[in-house]
């Protein structure tokens, strides 16, 4: 039951707090992307993941790592989204880590086209004192990314293995 709580909360709650700290901040913490990394090898392990597949997980969140730091270092995206990018890629492995990245880039268009005309419009006088606000308002500020690497997330995880080994009968009876 423990491990089916975990299977089912842990990785959304991690990735629903990035998004939510990067909008707020626009920045992520490490130790989101440290827990993300050690939930993933606790939950392995638990669960009798086979030494090959944990491989291959570590193998797809090796190649977001890579592809993902290429893109900060061009100024494209954060360390922070970075690093939460290639721990989200961890957990898919390789068959669902295509359609994260998918649906993370589509995410990721929308949410830059919404900001950036968000950007065009001035704010109302009662929402200059909200200080997230207007960095995210700023004109010279970067786009919270990690609030679309937690959405493609969230649409992809209910199709991993982590939610198909889960026995649901047991949270809404027989």
């Amino acid at each position: 039951m423990i491990l089916d709580l975990a299977r089912i909360f842990l990785f959304p709650a991690l990735m629903a707090f990035a998004a939510a700290s990067d909008l707020f901040t626009m920045t992520i913490p490490n130790r989101v992307s440290l827990l993300l990394v050690g939930g993933f090898f606790a939950l392995a392990g638990f669960s009798g993941m086979p030494l090959s597949e944990i491989a291959m997980h570590v193998g797809a969140g090796l190649t977001v790592l890579v592809v993902a730091f290429a893109c900060f270092a061009f100024g494209w995206m954060g360390g922070g989204d970075a690093k939460v990018a290639a721990a989200a890629g961890l957990w898919f492995g390789f068959p669902p880590l295509a359609g994260y990245l998918i649906y993370a880039s589509l995410f990721g268009g929308v949410l830059t086209l919404l900001i950036l005309q968000f950007r065009q419009w001035p704010l109302p006088y009662p929402l200059l004192s909200q200080k997230w606000l207007l960095q995210l308002h700023h004109k010279d500020t970067g786009i919270p990314y990690g609030i679309a690497l937690a959405l493609g997330a969230l649409v992809i995880y209910p199709e991993t293995e982590w939610i198909k080994a889960v026995d649901l009968t047991r949270f809404i009876g027989h």
